[in-house]
């Protein structure tokens, strides 16, 4: 299976208990890194993708965790990032937690395998209900019992939201997952249209795309801004650069940096890991 292993000199296994540990989990791989509190910097990643074409069993997945030397430590907080295509977002005003299932299954179809969880978003004011599998939440409740499990729309809105706040006009994002990809177009600051769209290849993803800029008006001058699993001059940016003039790789941010060792590393490609130190 590919491996990743990025770590800072100054990292110390005796010390966890001064650090924030944010742990990404799901059948399409596991990574996690560790942020340093006391001078707000990130000291290691680790990640772990499945061979090409698989997935992640559930029991690889607690394998990696209890034998790795840094998982099984105590942490002065914890985060569980949970990346899954099945989501609907409910205005705060009208979200009642004892009908999320209702909600879900409104839109969405739910797998016996699965279960249904919520996380409220600050901006937009409305939560997130979500699916994610049984397995990897009994897994994530067995090592980090008091830590929530986050979909990852709640970091990568947090950041997206507060960036669309710079731009007068649409602000398009695009997050790309290995088999699905989600999209989050903001007007004046205000959310306009949110979608997850699975898909096959790179004309898939296009063409969903230009039909939203299609459907919604969108010049094609404006600048869509990508994250996930892609990056610059591969076949997915170079299709969208014939017809896209502006694009660009949202970096995360927030109250933290990065260790030298990152330097060299597509930090976009991460960007709900690291931003989960946002959510409070």
């Amino acid at each position: 299976m590919p491996f990743l292993e990025l770590f800072d000199e100054t990292l110390d296994i005796n010390s966890t208990e001064t650090y924030e540990l944010s742990v990404q989990m799901s059948p399409d791989g596991f990574s996690f890194t560790i942020l340093d509190t006391i001078r707000n910097k990130y000291v290691l990643l680790r990640a772990t993708d499945p061979d090409e074409n698989k997935y992640l069993a559930s029991d690889k997945m607690s394998g990696i965790i209890s034998k790795d030397d840094f998982l099984t430590k105590h942490y002065k907080k914890v985060n569980i990032v949970m990346p899954s295509p099945k989501f609907t977002l409910v205005p705060s005003p009208l979200f009642d937690p004892g009908k999320k299932e209702e909600y879900f299954s409104f839109n969405l179809i739910r797998n016996e395998n699965e279960v249904i969880l919520s996380n409220k978003i600050p901006d937009p004011d409305a939560y997130v209900v979500f699916s994610v599998q049984k397995a990897i939440i009994e897994i994530a409740k067995q090592f980090w019992p008091a830590a929530q499990a986050l979909h990852h729309t709640r970091p990568l809105l947090n950041q997206v939201s507060h960036a669309s706040k710079s731009v007068a006009g649409h602000y398009v994002h695009i997050h790309i997952e290995r088999e699905f990809f989600n999209m989050f177009i903001f007007d004046k600051s205000n959310l306009t249209f949110s979608n997850t769209f699975n898909y096959r290849n790179i004309s898939d993803i296009l063409y969903y795309v230009l039909n939203v800029f299609s459907t919604m008006s969108i010049s094609h001058d404006e600048t869509i801004h990508f994250s996930g699993q892609t990056e610059r001059y591969d076949d997915l940016y170079s299709n969208f650069a014939i017809y896209i003039r502006n694009l660009k790789f949202t970096e995360p941010s927030g109250n933290f940096t990065w260790s030298y060792v990152f330097n060299d590393i597509e930090l976009h490609r991460y960007i709900n890991l690291f931003n989960a130190t946002n959510c409070e």
